[in-house]
């Protein structure tokens, strides 16, 4: 890399990354890898979730309008809305931001998938642009298996079918984007679609002995080069992108408990619970007789006043057996002895980052990628248990946490979960498969001047 390093300082990337938490903590790790690799880095971001320059003082930080306030909020069912008035937005100031930008040599602009007016920008100025793609790879081929079962009209997709050539995916899998309605699922799929194809190339935070196969099915099916680099965190210096405020005295916490002792509990950032729902889960995690970490995001409700109306022996319990947080220093807690097992939405990043630390999976997805995610770790990799029921019920936790943490099922997960953590960290080190793609990455970037 030191040749690329020596020659190259003065060359700008513009990296646009789209203002939720599952995306911009990638990007960010991406832009670090690329800087590390001799790239000027400017992060254009919109204002609504901005990053906090203070955490990546190598870059700098240009803002554009969105047309969104502090105020809006982000949940499951309103991202696809989000990302189109962004798009709507965006244009015009991010037109303007780059026009600022041209006495800096940009050498090409790095953009979030879901950034969808970044391309006709880009083009407009004759400027090259590679996308990133915050998913798994299988996820984007379920994109295109999906946008043709609706032009064969399969809508419902809600049933145990498999999907054919994405075996075991279901099409009660794929990604549907929380919407029935075929005519918004091909609009947001063309656009995916569309993406991919006009770009010069897609990076992914995944890795070959996970999604080798279908990196190169991808290949064949857009005709571009896709560069598979994952595990972005583990090449990227560690740092802070996290919206909430992270609880680090949790860690001191798992420091006095015994090695695998203990389950890791978080549904993401954006899913949160019902009064019901955390009242069936805690007494289920009790039930189970297993220590825990729990995460606990609560709609509504004081969680505090919540637990002070508990039974005086649950609450007991809970300061017997548990810890609980608003927010936890993930990648901290995943890496510690202590920690067994993860409970998680699975959403990529925690997903990989899981498997990074060689720890099995409770894997309870809830809408988008989750569940292609959910398919992979339980049926495809083996280093995880599917969560199948609709609502919370104490029985199923405690059932779910057994099979995890006590029965051989789950020591053979463990076991699996140890062999593809050797994999991963394999990859990201000097002569690795992520490690020899990202030196073509660079090069590909560099021809384009």
């Amino acid at each position: 890399m030191e040749k690329h390093r020596a020659g190259n300082r003065r060359r700008r990337l513009v990296v646009v990354p789209a203002p939720f938490q599952g995306h911009l903590t990638p990007m960010l790790q991406l832009a670090s890898i690329l800087h590390s690799n001799g790239f000027s880095i400017t992060i254009a971001h919109t204002r609504f979730n901005s990053p906090d320059p203070s955490n990546h003082p190598h870059f700098s930080f240009l803002p554009f309008s969105d047309g969104l306030s502090h105020s809006d909020s982000i949940s499951s069912h309103n991202l696809t809305a989000i990302t189109d008035t962004l798009s709507a937005n965006c244009a015009s100031p991010f037109r303007d931001l780059l026009l600022r930008l041209t006495t800096q040599n940009i050498a090409c602009i790095v953009h979030d998938g879901l950034m969808y007016f970044v391309d006709s920008v880009a083009q407009q100025l004759n400027l090259p642009t590679i996308l990133l793609r915050t998913t798994c790879a299988t996820n984007v081929l379920a994109y295109h298996s999906l946008h043709r079962l609706l032009s064969e009209g399969c809508l419902p997709l809600q049933d145990e079918r498999v999907v054919p050539g994405l075996e075991p995916l279901r099409f009660k899998d794929l990604p549907t984007f929380i919407s029935t309605n075929s005519d918004v699922l091909q609009y947001q799929l063309n656009k995916v679609q569309h993406g991919i194809k006009s770009s010069l190339g897609v990076i992914f935070n995944t890795v070959d002995c996970l999604e080798g196969h279908r990196v190169d099915e991808l290949r064949q099916i857009y005709q571009v080069p896709i560069f598979p680099i994952g595990a972005f965190h583990g090449m990227a210096p560690d740092s802070s992108s996290s919206f909430l405020e992270q609880d680090h005295s949790c860690i001191a916490w798992l420091h006095e408990q015994a090695p695998r002792s203990v389950l890791y509990v978080s549904l993401g950032s954006i899913i949160t619970w019902e009064e019901k729902e955390l009242t069936e889960m805690v007494y289920g995690l009790l039930s189970s007789k297993q220590k825990f970490l729990w995460v606990v995001r609560a709609r509504a409700i004081d969680v505090t006043e919540w637990v002070e109306s508990l039974a005086e022996d649950v609450r007991k319990a809970i300061g017997d057996r548990g810890c609980m947080v608003r927010w936890a220093p993930q990648k901290e807690v995943l890496a510690h002895e202590a920690v067994g097992g993860f409970w998680s939405h699975c959403g990529w990043n925690s997903t990989l980052e899981s498997m990074y630390e060689g720890k099995p999976m409770i894997c309870q997805a809830h809408f988008g990628d989750q569940r292609v995610n959910s398919r992979l770790a339980s049926h495809v990799w083996k280093v995880g248990v599917e969560w199948s029921g609709d609502v919370m019920e104490r029985g199923d936790v405690e059932k779910a946490v057994t099979k995890l943490m006590v029965d051989p099922q789950g020591k053979q997960m463990w076991q699996r979960a140890q062999q593809l953590k050797r994999q991963l960290r394999q990859a990201v080190t000097q002569g690795g498969s992520s490690r020899n793609t990202l030196i073509h990455l660079v090069d590909h970037i560099l021809s384009f001047s």
